[in-house]
């Protein structure tokens, strides 16, 4: 018994407090959300202070973002951030380049700075029924002038020397030299009787059309006895021209009609494989498609060039200005 008493006594107490503290934690969480709120804000007031075209951009690039990694950008554009201050544009591609998206990119630019719109198919329609009346019109006239030299018997001998051909301006009427027939008297404007009655025959039929006139002369590459700086081809070329003019005039030619008349000294010739054939001295008279007409009367104001199309009333045996027809026989 004695023993037992001895024995220690070992008591067990066990401490209740309010438990251990939670720690930082939670304040990460809270930085995030108002970090998140904060962005949110910022990109709704972004989108509200951007412009309808900004936006269009960016919803393209979120709406295909493979798109710039696929096809690359042309280099360093001329497109500046869509947020100034801000990063790089995400409408801007760098690197290599599918020309065929980029050339359409650059059309519709084009398009909208002009302020030209597509036409709807049923006017395109309209449009390409009149190049072919305009076109029939002009065949026509050629066949026209054609009979009225066949019929003259004072003008038949010289229906070699008329070649007429369908260009890119319209219907090309020429009036060539021959060796031992030249159009004109030697180094002048003076005309050969024969080639006035021809000029004054061709006024008269050019009346039958509401077209305009344009006629050019020509020299070969013979040099002019004054030299540059004196009386020269341009200025031998530019009399014939308007010489011409005046006798088509008289022949009955409307004056309204003539739109432009220039002196082309030897830059175009007839026969480029020799210089000075007699050939490349010649009178061109050119009835002024429509189309031709509006880009003339233009000049100056700022219009855009001819765009020939597949269903242009032009030839396609004259795609260039200075190739001449083959002459009859040949």
């Amino acid at each position: 018994m004695s023993d037992d008493t001895q024995q220690p006594i070992v008591v067990k107490r066990i401490k209740k407090g309010g438990g251990a503290a939670h720690g930082g934690a939670w304040k990460i969480a809270y930085a995030d959300f108002v970090t998140a709120m904060m962005a949110f804000f910022l990109l709704m007031w972004l989108l509200g202070s951007t412009a309808q075209g900004d936006l269009e951009g960016i919803a393209d690039h979120f709406q295909n973002p493979l798109k710039l990694a696929q096809q690359g950008g042309s280099g360093v554009g001329d497109s500046s951030s869509v947020i100034k201050g801000g990063g790089e544009d995400l409408t801007r591609s760098l690197g290599q380049v599918k020309r065929g998206d980029v050339q359409d990119r650059r059309t519709i630019n084009l398009d909208a700075a002009t302020g030209r719109q597509r036409l709807p198919p049923d006017m395109e329609d309209v449009l390409a029924q009149e190049r072919r009346t305009e076109r029939a019109r002009l065949l026509d006239l050629k066949g026209r002038i054609e009979a009225i030299i066949e019929a003259d018997p004072a003008l038949r001998p010289f229906k070699d020397q008329i070649l007429m051909d369908i260009t890119l301006e319209g219907l090309r009427i020429q009036l060539i030299d021959e060796q031992n027939r030249p159009m004109f008297q030697s180094g002048s404007a003076e005309l050969q009787p024969y080639t006035r009655e021809l000029l004054r025959a061709i006024g008269r039929a050019l009346n039958d059309v509401p077209n305009h006139v344009s006629l050019s002369g020509h020299t070969d590459s013979a040099p002019y006895a004054g030299g540059e700086r004196g009386f020269s081809n341009w200025e031998l070329s530019s009399n014939r021209a308007n010489a011409s003019r005046r006798e088509m005039v008289a022949g009955g030619l409307e004056p309204g009609k003539v739109l432009r008349v220039v002196g082309l000294a030897d830059t175009i010739h007839f026969n480029p494989d020799n210089p000075r054939d007699p050939a490349n001295r010649r009178i061109s008279i050119i009835v002024l498609n429509k189309q031709t007409e509006e880009a003339l009367r233009g000049e100056g104001a700022g219009q855009r060039a001819i765009e020939v199309g597949q269903d242009s009333p032009l030839s396609s045996d004259a795609l260039r200005m200075g190739s001449p027809p083959a002459r009859p026989g040949q």
